[in-house]
């Protein structure tokens, strides 16, 4: 009985081991990015949207190497040859009115960043990460300020 048993468990050792040769390769996945920025100047004045890009971008095209700990060959990549030309723009409202804090704002903007993310679920996306900051009115004299939200995501490619 033995004998029998140690056979039956070196089979299944076997077969899980043939199995797991068959599915070695690593999932690959595309990811996506969308950014809020919310305002909070008063009166209207700043501007609030989601932004996401539209165009894929060769990262190695941008990178330099540094050799020596100092030169880094950084100049020689121009500003300009990063900026994309294809974006999505969606209107957001500013967190201030006139008279200050509008919850109403606030409770559209909501409304309207779940629905963008209910509409990347939908398009199969999942959603990894969220990064926020914020760079806050300073007070009387400042003026200014924004709420950045990133929310990153990813889907798996299809083979």
């Amino acid at each position: 009985m033995k004998k029998g048993l140690l056979f039956l468990t070196g089979m299944a050792l076997v077969a899980t081991a043939i199995l797991f040769s068959f599915n070695t390769s690593t999932p690959k996945y595309e990811y996506q990015m969308f950014t809020t920025i919310e305002s909070i100047i008063p009166m209207g004045i700043g501007r609030s949207r989601i932004i996401m890009s539209q165009e894929q971008v060769d990262p190695s095209v941008f990178a330099t190497l540094r050799t020596d700990g100092k030169s880094s060959g950084q100049g020689k990549v121009k500003r300009d040859d990063l900026r994309i030309e294809k974006f999505e723009e969606t209107k957001l409202l500013n967190f201030y009115s006139a008279v200050g804090i509008n919850f109403q704002n606030i409770a559209s903007n909501d409304a309207i960043i779940s629905a963008k993310l209910t509409q990347m679920t939908y398009e199969g996306w999942e959603l990894v990460n969220i990064a926020s900051g914020v760079e806050s009115d300073a007070g009387k004299e400042d003026g200014q300020g924004i709420f950045i939200t990133r929310y990153t995501f990813k889907r798996l490619l299809a083979e």
